[in-house]
């Protein structure tokens, strides 16, 4: 059976100069990314929807995304907000075993990520460049730009499809 990829879609760029050149392209990607996710899940069984993707079955593949998207959307108005605010972790492992991330119904996740994902996208088109240079602080004490958070959450979403479009190719 082939190993699934670390990086079904390859590796991320979320250097500050590529993003603010192609940041057009990478907003309409966070403003596709819920639409494009439910068509990779489309058909699926609930016994499908239990199938790994290494550590992480489909349901908390979805639940990490919407998670992570929702406080990247907030991390997002924390910066422009605050000067260099100081932000909190959280542990995505630990998230995807609560009960609700591993099971259930994803129509609730998923109708969550049509809203941030609609509410950021308007957000990051009505940011000037200078915006895209505002920073935070994250949890490990590296400074980040919101320019280069697009561009990961960008991928992230792209990343996250991929693995389910993997499993769909692969596995179910």
């Amino acid at each position: 059976m082939t190993e699934a990829p670390q990086q079904p879609i390859g590796p991320m760029n979320a250097d500050e100069t590529f993003v603010l050149a192609n940041k057009n392209e990478l907003i309409a990607q966070v403003e596709a990314a819920p639409a494009l996710m439910r068509q990779a899940l489309k058909g699926l069984t609930d016994a499908q929807l239990d199938t790994k993707y290494k550590n992480w079955n489909i349901r908390q593949i979805v639940n990490h995304l919407v998670d992570s998207h929702m406080y990247g959307y907030l991390r997002f108005k924390f910066a422009l907000t605050e000067e260099n605010p100081a932000l909190k972790a959280y542990d995505h492992n630990v998230w995807a075993e609560l009960p609700g991330n591993k099971s259930g119904d994803l129509e609730p996740a998923l109708a969550l990520f049509d809203g941030v994902q609609a509410r950021w996208a308007r957000l990051m088109r009505d940011m000037s460049d200078d915006q895209y240079r505002r920073t935070f602080l994250q949890p490990d004490g590296k400074t980040r730009s919101l320019a280069q958070s697009l561009g990961i959450y960008s991928w992230h979403a792209r990343h996250h499809t991929g693995q389910v479009l993997w499993l769909r190719e692969n596995r179910l």
